[in-house]
């Protein structure tokens, strides 16, 4: 695609990353196929290529308006266009810049930037967002929809005990989140167990904090790229000390801390420490895989049908952290009969703060997730993301759990 960026642009850092994403597209239209967005609304505005040429206009200098911002707010940063893509353009990041440039050139106004502070400032700080969680579902029929389906049930939010410390010398380090712990906090004490079993002390650093992915895709990518050096400040002495990985539960953070070297790639201080970060970062479903042999020697031991799952891939699962079909695997093996999910590379429409801030399009989107996820008649759902994991919990009858729950279950 021919570029011509403006002066502002040129010779940034930035700018000559967005040129070479530019660059690289070819205008095929194989991402409109695979887009969600697209596909609900038929708008080329709201589909990658459209939304590529629209940044492209806002990085040559061309005028911008709140058109502009409609079709780039609306994108759910799913990145299944980046999997289906034959030029392997970096859609992800080229929006990233766009709606970073975008902001500095027509800053929001009203209830749109009241309520993007207000999620920004209060999701990432599990002290506020704790005490929120639980007067949360103390008065969640008053509350608005987009916020009510946000809270899982009081029972979610019971954990089993860690275990106990056992002297492994294996060792890796846990990313505890800011939402999770209060939403699901039996998800990281699952993995703890599960991986305990395997001769891994797994444990959290408790001055790590969000990952950064909140405030860097609200636009704060300031805040975002403070809450990656707090996390990196908090982690170096178990970095030094030869911890083997840091774990992250929840696919989401997986992506955006496995993305800390090129967000930190600027910065002398951080850089070289952010790249280490990035290459430790693991899904618990990549540390399994390492161990495949013992875990499916452990899940074969235990007898018993569990009868029908649906899985739900979380985009950041599939599509940023590429990981496919080695979570079912784990799960057929542990006695469950995966019923077959139709257009499974499609959003649910939880992405983030998406389903706050496009409600009507994540309600439609979570209601086709859900039509596909109930089409085998299963008994449960299993994810691996929190925000997906609470997006459809809140519209399914079914339970909606995380995989490495039902995992230590089954060897519990």
């Amino acid at each position: 695609m021919d570029t011509r960026l403006a002066d502002f642009m040129r010779d940034t850092r930035a700018g000559q990353e967005a040129e070479a994403i530019l660059r690289s597209c070819v205008h095929c239209g194989f991402c409109t196929a695979t887009c969600p967005t697209y596909q609900m609304l038929g708008d080329e505005l709201d589909g990658p290529r459209g939304r590529i040429y629209l940044i492209k206009q806002l990085l040559e200098g061309q005028a911008v308006s709140e058109k502009t911002r409609l079709h780039l707010d609306r994108c759910l940063t799913c990145r299944s266009c980046e999997t289906t893509c034959p030029s392997g353009v970096r859609y992800s990041h080229l929006l990233d810049i766009g709606r970073q440039v975008l902001e500095e050139k027509l800053p929001r106004r009203g209830g749109g930037a009241w309520l993007r502070f207000a999620l920004r400032e209060i999701l990432p700080r599990p002290a506020l967002f704790g005490p929120a969680v639980k007067l949360g579902r103390m008065l969640r029929p008053l509350l608005p929809t987009a916020l009510a389906d946000k809270l899982p049930p009081e029972a979610a939010g019971q954990a089993r005990p860690w275990p106990a410390k056992a002297g492994h010398r294996r060792r890796m380090l846990a990313l505890a989140g800011c939402v999770q712990p209060a939403l699901v906090p039996n998800i990281n004490a699952a993995t703890a167990r599960v991986l305990g079993r395997l001769g891994i002390e797994l444990f959290e650093e408790a001055k790590a904090g969000c990952c950064g992915a909140l405030r860097f895709h609200l636009n704060d990518q300031a805040a975002a790229r403070a809450d990656m050096r707090r996390n990196i400040d908090a982690w170096w002495p178990h970095v030094d000390a030869g911890i083997e990985a840091i774990v992250v539960t929840a696919s989401g953070c997986g992506v955006q801390v496995r993305d800390y070297g090129h967000a930190l790639i600027d910065d002398p201080a951080y850089a070289e420490k952010a790249a280490k970060i990035s290459v430790l970062c693991r899904d618990p479903s990549e540390i399994l895989v390492a161990e495949r042999t013992a875990v499916l020697a452990r899940l074969a031991a235990v007898e018993g049908k569990r009868g029908k799952l649906a899985f739900h891939s979380p985009c950041t699962l599939q599509h940023g952290l590429k990981i496919r079909g080695t979570i079912e695997e784990f799960l057929g093996a542990a006695g469950y009969a995966l019923t077959p999910v139709g257009d499974a590379h499609l959003c649910c429409g939880s992405a983030g703060t998406y389903a706050v801030l496009q409600p009507e399009l994540s309600a439609r989107l979570r209601h086709d997730k859900l039509a596909a996820l109930n089409a085998g008649s299963p008994q449960a759902i299993a994810t691996a993301n929190i925000g997906c994991l609470t997006h459809l919990q809140a519209g399914s009858l079914l339970p909606v759990r995380h995989w490495i729950e039902l995992i230590d279950e089954v060897l519990g």
